[in-house]
């Protein structure tokens, strides 16, 4: 069995999604051991399957069907993650765990505008392109952030942010399976 870990994409709002929706859902897929990180599409489960593409694809499906909406959902391996955490660039910030965010891409950006997001950098802001993770360190949030907000259009690609915290958090959890 392979471990995997599942990031939903804009959970939260008027997307919600259950902690024990979502493991009762993955479970009626046959994943196994399912767990959830704090109620934002966040998961770790087991799996026969290498196909993390036709992975994802069965999981936004299953949530469509359940909940009518289908998040973009990217499927991780821990080793992924690891690499992620491992390579974190901005150590200094994982004081503040909040002040540093991790966005794992859908795939490697074949064009991105990194200029315009440079423009775009305010109050110590700095960001990293990592092949298909991007990090983005913002002392005072991401919430007002321009070039947080304008990264994944400058980038070509879509992807899915966690702040330090949570991804060290789930990665821990997928640990335990």
């Amino acid at each position: 069995m392979n471990t995997y870990i599942a990031l939903l994409r804009a959970i939260g709002g008027k997307y919600t999604l259950p902690s024990k929706t979502f493991v009762e859902l993955l479970e009626s897929l046959g994943l196994k051991d399912a767990k959830t990180y704090i109620a934002t599409g966040n998961a770790a489960f087991r799996s026969r399957s290498a196909n993390t593409v036709a992975l994802a694809q069965k999981i936004k499906a299953a949530i469509e069907a359940n909940r009518g909406f289908a998040p973009e959902t990217l499927i991780l391996t821990p080793d992924e993650m690891a690499a992620a955490i491992a390579d974190n660039p901005y150590r200094k910030a994982e004081a503040a765990p909040a002040s540093l965010h991790v966005t794992f891409l859908s795939a490697v950006p074949q064009a991105p505008d990194l200029a315009k997001l440079e423009s775009l950098l305010a109050n110590g802001e700095q960001f990293m392109l990592n092949d298909r993770v991007f990090y983005f360190h913002a002392p005072e949030g991401v919430g007002r952030s321009k070039a947080f907000a304008r990264a994944e259009k400058s980038l070509g690609v879509w992807g899915t942010a966690r702040n330090w915290r949570s991804t060290v958090n789930i990665k821990a959890l997928a640990d335990t399976l």
